[in-house]
């Protein structure tokens, strides 16, 4: 029988604050019923195991860092609006890095979930109209938004584990990354011949 008060929302808030402590890898499901003061049994009336439960951190944490972003780009546009995203992107990092890493994680989500989800669909519209407003078409939209995700999330992963040693400061090259990427994306290279969607 489900606790009076306990919900899979408050199982799904309570596993990422715990992510967010200690690592989405270190969370297991004894650490949260602890959290919540229950037994461990009492948390399958609500989600069905750890899997599903790291599931549901991702939905969350992508629909907090879908808010945020939509948030800060909200009436702007070429590099005002990717500065703003970039910028939201690495500060939901810092201050989520446990639920952030579940949005980088390949993490197999209930497909009723994940059906019902806004989160991950915002962000996607988003990208893509941030980026149609410097004239991209497919197949360069998802080549640039490839390039997007993967300057990003590289950059966050790797200040996040100590890897810029160099005395310049990280903030610093984050901005001349945004700068260049603006540059970039305002200078699309042609299409090769033979490429498509």
């Amino acid at each position: 029988m489900a606790r009076a008060g306990l919900t899979a929302q408050r199982v799904t808030l309570a596993g990422a604050e715990l992510a967010d402590e200690v690592g989405l890898d270190r969370v297991t499901m004894s650490q949260v019923a602890r959290r919540l003061g229950v037994k461990d049994a009492s948390l399958y009336a609500h989600v069905r195991n750890l899997e599903d439960l790291r599931g549901r951190i991702a939905l969350l944490a992508a629909d907090e860092k879908t808010i945020r972003i939509a948030e800060a780009t909200s009436g702007r546009a070429g590099r005002e609006a990717l500065v703003a995203y970039a910028d939201a992107w690495r500060e939901y990092a810092h201050a989520h890095p446990g639920r952030y890493t579940a949005t980088q994680t390949p993490i197999r989500i209930d497909p009723e979930l994940a059906a019902h989800a806004a989160g991950p669909r915002r962000a996607v519209e988003l990208t893509y109209g941030m980026l149609r407003a410097y004239g991209l078409a497919e197949p360069d939209l998802t080549d640039a938004v490839r390039l997007l995700r993967s300057t990003f999330h590289g950059f966050v992963a790797l200040e996040a584990a100590g890897g810029f040693a160099h005395e310049r400061s990280p903030q610093q090259s984050w901005i001349r990354a945004l700068d260049a990427l603006h540059t970039l994306l305002e200078h699309w290279p042609p299409s090769r011949e033979g490429d498509s969607a």
